[in-house]
């Protein structure tokens, strides 16, 4: 049947029932998951998780990793027509009116939001971003469409507010709920690499205007590649991977004989931020992952393949965390010096992880279950450390 039948609307339900769809790739779910496992846990609440059929086993894994009790799960692509990244908005489409029973809908993308336009006013909307970068888009005009946000910490309150994307009363600090589901669900990796050496972690971006891979990816990989100082993790942003797949199985063929070359196009190690914690020294360029990995300071390294100028550009705030590049010459001898003056950025790193990530010692997506049962008018409500009120106000 298409799409596929989903669970008959139950008007007037007892409990709130409350809907975390996952419609992007499976990146996005480590950040809505733990919250919708944290609030099953909670009396008073009908959680329910919608996937297309591709990922829905891995969200029902998932889910009981992180000790999620009673979730209904729902598929959101007809197994007849299986594909890793089915139509979004057909998946929203088909599901529009069974949604609109629901209390709210956690979604980690912005793109549900369209739900809004077909029409739909009864759940309320709440927003986890799926990063905390800081790339404009992560502070796109849409986020004030939303009825609440959850933020990661001071950084993205800062921002929104000044863009007029967020008012207060509709949103709460919650911290990083990710770094809980990439703790608690990731296996024990064994070695990648037969000869120990420093790792560097190549963690390109998937936007061509932005990223360093179409001008300087093959020279890093050629670099590395002809070197024996350093071990080299490729791990392309997932979406990279899925954009340029014919290219990159080229490249991963090339390189697969490369003792010191780890090359991973979008498994599930590139989600669950296993690369970020092993690697000695991060190479990039935009991604938000490069916070992720400072959650211990080290050295990192920026490649500026486009010659913007970053002056006063927030949206590089990134960039004073390490040395930037403009050239993939050298790569190797870049990375020496990175790690040889990472003493002249730890501090800043420092101050730039707690500014991105408010973590006050209680599990993230518990302080997330929180703010979403605050934001529908269930429990009392919350405040963000700097005294706005978080819970959702009429």
């Amino acid at each position: 049947m298409f799409p596929p039948r989903l669970q008959a609307r139950r008007r007037g339900a007892p409990t709130p029932r409350l809907c975390f769809p996952l419609i992007a790739q499976w990146h996005q779910a480590l950040h809505s998951l733990p919250i919708a496992a944290a609030l099953s846990r909670r009396s008073g609440f009908e959680v329910h998780v919608a996937a297309p059929g591709a990922t829905l086993a891995a969200a029902k894994a998932l889910v009981a990793t992180l000790g999620g009790r009673d979730v209904v799960f729902h598929n959101l692509w007809p197994t007849s027509f299986l594909r890793d990244n089915p139509p979004k908005v057909a998946m929203l489409a088909g599901a529009a009116p069974w949604l609109a029973d629901f209390a709210a809908v956690v979604a980690p993308e912005r793109t549900s939001l369209m739900l809004k336009r077909f029409g739909m006013r009864t759940p309320r909307f709440i927003h986890c971003d799926h990063g905390a970068g800081d790339r404009a888009v992560g502070y796109e005009p849409r986020i004030r469409r939303f009825d609440g946000v959850l933020l990661a910490g001071a950084k993205q309150e800062a921002r929104m507010l000044a863009a007029g994307l967020i008012t207060p009363g509709r949103y709460a600090i919650v911290g990083y709920p990710k770094f809980d589901a990439a703790t608690a669900s990731r296996p024990p990796c064994p070695p990648l690499f037969a000869t120990a050496r420093p790792t560097v972690l190549y963690n390109p971006h998937f936007r061509s205007d932005l990223s360093s891979w179409p001008a300087f990816g093959a020279k890093v990989l050629e670099s590395f590649a002809a070197q024996d100082r350093y071990n080299l993790i490729f791990a392309p942003h997932v979406r990279l991977a899925a954009e340029r797949a014919a290219e990159l199985r080229a490249v991963a063929a090339r390189y697969a004989g490369a003792r010191n070359i780890h090359i991973d196009l979008g498994g599930p190690r590139c989600c669950d931020m296993t690369y970020t914690e092993m690697a000695d020294v991060y190479l990039g360029d935009v991604s938000s992952q490069v916070y992720e990995f400072l959650r211990l300071p080290r050295p990192c390294l920026f490649l500026n393949a486009t010659g913007r100028d970053r002056t006063g550009d927030e949206n590089y705030a990134h960039w004073a965390l390490g040395p930037v590049e403009t050239s993939a010459d050298g790569v190797v001898a870049a990375v020496y010096r990175a790690r040889a003056s990472h003493a002249d950025y730890r501090r800043a790193q420092a101050a730039a992880f707690r500014q991105t990530f408010d973590l006050d010692g209680r599990p993230c997506a518990e302080r997330a279950a929180d703010a979403v049962a605050g934001m529908i008018g269930v429990g009392a409500p919350n405040c963000s450390p700097s005294g706005e009120l978080s819970a959702h106000a009429d």
